[in-house]
C-alpha cells in the first residue's frame, strides 16, 4: 500500500450506529478514509454472537433479524451510565438483547444460546468495534497501529468520556486524545477551506451534528491560520436516527394492532424485522415523498403492508425537530452571538439528510444555505485523523499549525455532605479547557473533623437533577467552631475533558485528591486479561 508513514496514528469516529476510521498520508498530503475488510468506508457499530464466534460490523448487522437477542447495537448509549438510570431502563425496554445489572450499578449485556452465557460491559462491546477498526487500519497501512484519537459527542459527561477511554485501552489502543465530534468536523471543514484564497481569515461556524444516536450543536471560531476556538456547545446524547426509527416502528406496531387485533411488541424477531424495514424507509424518504413498507409473515403468519409518507414521518418526529432548533438558539445565546453573525452552518451526521431538518435550519438562519462540502458520514473521522497527525508531529503545514481550544459541555460542581441538596458550581459549562478552577468553602458544624465531597455534573440547581460522578472524604480537619476552618476545593479538567478534584484544609495543608473514577475501574491487569480473551 502506498503512502505508508512510520508512526501513523489513526482517527476513529466511534458512532452509535456507524463507525469510521481514517489516517493522514504524507505521500498524498491528505487524509484517507480507511475501508473495512469488506471495502466499505463506514462500519455498522454492531456486535453479535452466533453461538460459535463474535461477529462485528456488517457480519453482525446482516444476521440481526435471525438472531436479535444476541445482536447488540446502540451500545454507545449505555457507556458510562448506571443501570438504574431512567433513560437506561427505557432503552432496555426497546432493545431485543438482554441487559442486567452488574457490580456498581453497571449495565451488563448478556448473550445467551443453548444454556451458554457470555457477559460483556458496554465498554467491552465498544472495544470489539474499535479493535475491528484498528485491524482494518493495520491491514491498509501495512503496520501495527497503537495510537489513536477517538471522537465523542460534545455533550458526553465525564463518566461517558472515561468509558470511551476504557474501550480504547481494551482494544489495545493508546488513546492520545478524545475530541468532541463537532470540533472534529470543524477541523475537516477548516482544512477543506484552507486552500480557498477568497476565504476570510476568520469565520464563525455553527456545526449541527445529528447522527444515529446523539445530537450536538457547537459554535466555533475557525481561523484560516489553523486555530479552532469553541465558543459554546449544546445537545442531547440520547436522540438521533435510532430515535426516529423507533417512533416509526411504534407507529407500525399500532397499525398492525388496529388491523389484525394482535400485539407484536413483545416479539423480538418481528420488531427487529420491522426496525430494519423502517430504517430503510427513513433513508428513502429523504429522496421521495412516500414509500411502501412491506414484510411477509411479520407475525403469526400475517403479512404487513403500509405506505409511509414523508409528511407522517415529519409529524411523528416534529417534537424532536423543534427541540433541535431550540438547542441551536441556546448555543448561540451561550456563545453571546446572534444568528446573523454566523458565517457558515455546517451539517454533519447521517440524520442531517432529512429534508425537513435542513428546511428548518435554513429558515432559522433567514435563508442562509447550509454547508454540505464535507462528507456527512466521514467528516468526524477525517478531523480526528488530522488531530492524530498533529499530535504525532507529522502532516503538512496546515496540520502542524492546528490549535484547538475546546470547552467543557456541562457545569461541574460539588455538594458538601449528603444533606446538601444544592450543587455549588466550580466549573461553569462552556468554560475553555484545559482549565483549573478553585473555590473556598468552610466547615458546616462545630468541631467537624471530616467532610465528604460529592461531585456532580449538569445544569440543575439541585443535585438530584444532575449526574453524580464520584465522592471522596477529607479527614484531619482541626476541631473548631462552625465556619472557622476553610477548605479549598480545586477542579482540574484536561484537554480530554477528564476531571480531577482535590480538597485541602487551608490551615494545615492536609489534602485529598481524586481523578473521577473510570466507569469500569479498569486496571491494567484486567485490561490485559480481557484483551487476551
Amino acid at each position: 500500500m502506498t503512502g505508508r508513514v512510520e508512526g501513523t496514528a489513526i482517527g476513529i469516529d466511534l458512532g452509535t450506529t456507524y463507525s469510521c476510521v481514517a489516517a493522514w498520508f504524507d505521500k498524498h498530503n491528505r487524509v484517507e478514509i480507511i475501508p473495512n475488510q469488506l471495502g466499505n468506508r463506514i462500519t455498522p457499530s454492531c456486535v453479535a454472537w452466533d453461538g460459535m464466534q463474535i461477529l462485528v460490523g456488517e457480519a453482525a448487522k446482516n444476521q440481526i433479524t435471525k438472531n436479535p437477542n444476541n445482536t447488540v447495537f446502540d451500545v454507545k448509549r449505555l457507556m458510562g451510565t448506571r443501570f438504574s438510570d431512567g433513560i437506561v431502563q427505557k432503552d432496555i425496554c426497546t432493545r431485543p438483547f438482554k441487559v442486567i445489572e452488574g457490580s456498581g450499578e453497571k449495565p451488563i449485556i448478556v448473550f445467551e444460546r443453548e444454556s451458554i452465557e457470555k457477559k460483556f460491559s458496554p465498554e467491552e462491546i465498544s472495544s470489539i468495534i474499535l479493535r475491528n477498526l484498528k485491524e482494518a487500519a493495520e491491514a491498509y497501512l501495512g503496520r501495527t497501529v497503537t495510537d489513536a484519537v477517538i471522537t465523542v459527542p460534545a455533550y458526553f459527561n465525564d463518566k461517558q468520556r472515561q468509558a470511551t477511554m476504557d474501550a480504547g485501552v481494551l482494544a489495545g489502543l493508546n488513546v492520545m486524545r478524545l475530541i468532541n465530534e463537532p470540533t472534529s468536523a470543524a477541523i475537516a471543514y477548516g482544512l477543506d477551506k484552507s486552500a480557498d484564497v477568497n476565504c476570510p481569515d476568520e469565520k464563525n461556524v455553527l456545526v449541527f451534528d445529528l447522527g444515529g444516536g446523539t445530537f450536538d450543536v457547537s459554535l466555533l471560531k475557525v481561523s484560516k491560520a489553523g486555530s479552532i476556538t469553541v465558543k459554546a456547545v449544546g445537545g442531547d446524547t440520547h436522540v438521533g436516527g435510532e430515535t426516529f426509527d423507533q417512533l416509526m416502528v411504534n407507529h407500525c406496531v399500532e397499525i398492525f394492532k388496529k388491523r389484525e387485533n394482535k400485539d407484536l411488541s413483545e416479539n423480538a424477531r418481528a420488531k427487529m424485522r420491522l426496525k430494519v424495514a423502517c430504517e430503510k424507509a427513513k433513508r428513502d424518504l429523504s429522496s421521495t415523498i412516500q414509500i411502501p413498507i412491506e414484510i411477509d409473515c411479520l407475525y403469526e403468519g400475517i403479512d404487513f403492508s403500509s405506505k409511509f409518507s414523508r409528511a407522517k414521518f415529519e409529524e411523528i418526529n416534529a417534537g424532536f425537530f423543534n427541540m433541535f432548533i431550540k438547542h441551536v438558539e441556546n448555543c448561540l445565546r451561550d456563545g453571546n452571538m446572534d444568528k446573523k453573525d454566523v458565517d457558515e452552518v455546517v451539517i454533519v451526521g447521517g440524520s442531517t439528510r432529512i429534508p425537513k431538518l435542513q428546511q428548518m435550519l435554513i429558515e432559522f438562519f433567514d435563508g442562509k444555505p447550509l454547508c454540505k462540502s464535507i462528507n456527512a458520514d466521514e467528516a468526524v473521522a477525517y478531523g480526528a485523523a488530522v488531530l492524530a497527525a498533529n499530535l504525532s508531529g507529522y502532516g503538512n503545514k496546515m496540520v502542524q499549525y492546528l490549535v484547538l481550544l475546546d470547552v467543557t459541555p456541562l457545569s461541574l460542581g460539588i455538594a458538601i455532605e449528603k444533606d446538601d441538596e444544592k450543587m455549588s458550581v466550580v466549573i461553569p459549562r462552556n468554560t475553555p479547557i484545559p482549565t483549573i478552577k478553585e473555590q473556598v468553602y468552610q466547615t458546616q458544624s462545630d468541631n467537624q473533623v471530616r467532610v465528604r465531597f460529592d461531585v456532580f455534573q449538569g445544569e440543575g440547581r439541585y443535585v438530584k437533577e444532575n449526574i453524580f460522578l464520584d465522592t471522596f472524604t477529607l479527614d484531619g480537619i482541626p476541631p473548631a467552631p462552625k465556619g472557622v476552618e476553610k477548605l479549598k476545593v480545586c477542579f482540574k479538567m484536561d484537554a480530554n475533558g477528564i476531571l480531577s478534584v482535590s480538597a485541602e484544609v487551608v490551615s494545615t495543608g492536609n489534602k485529598r485528591s481524586i481523578t473521577i473514577a473510570k466507569s469500569g475501574d479498569l486496571s491494567n491487569k484486567k485490561a490485559k486479561k480481557i484483551e487476551n480473551e
